[in-house]
Formats: structure tokens, C-alpha cells, sequence
């Protein structure tokens, strides 16, 4: 397993243990950046107007589209390390 591998999953397991909750904005970025790096470019069709949070993280992956599953897993283990 790569260095960047270890250290995506070890983020993924550290953003369990946060003592704050993160803003919704900050959560959206980590939603996003972990979809993308795991699955790739977002698929299917956005949520209808009543699924708010399904929408708002819809559109949060959606920006990210292209980006490679490195650069996100990179920004995902970036902003973890933020909040720790």
C-alpha cells in the first residue's frame, strides 16, 4: 500500500474522532473530497429539490469532477490534519 493510501485511510479514521463537529461547509469539503477519491467523478442525477443535504453534497462532489483520486485523497488528508 502506498504512503498516500495509508495515509487517506488514516484520515478516514482520525475524522471519526474530532472533539468539534466541523462546520457544515467544512463537512461538505470532506463529503466531497472523500467520494471523489474513492469513487471517482460523480454519477446518477442530483437529489430533487426537498433532499437538501442530498443536493448540497451532490453539488459539493460535482465541483470537484476531473480531479484525480490523488489530489482529493491529498486535499481529504489536508483538511483532517486541519481540524486535528
Amino acid at each position: 500500500m502506498s504512503d498516500l493510501n495509508a495515509l487517506f485511510e488514516q484520515a478516514s479514521i482520525d475524522v471519526k474522532k474530532l472533539s468539534n463537529k466541523p462546520s457544515n461547509d467544512v463537512l461538505l469539503k470532506l463529503y466531497a473530497n472523500f467520494k471523489q477519491a474513492s469513487v471517482g467523478d460523480v454519477r446518477g442525477r442530483r437529489p430533487g429539490f426537498l433532499d437538501l443535504k442530498g443536493g448540497a453534497k451532490y453539488d459539493a462532489w460535482k465541483r470537484l469532477k476531473g480531479q484525480s483520486e490523488e489530489v482529493a485523497k491529498e486535499n481529504y488528508i489536508a483538511l483532517v490534519n486541519s481540524l486535528i
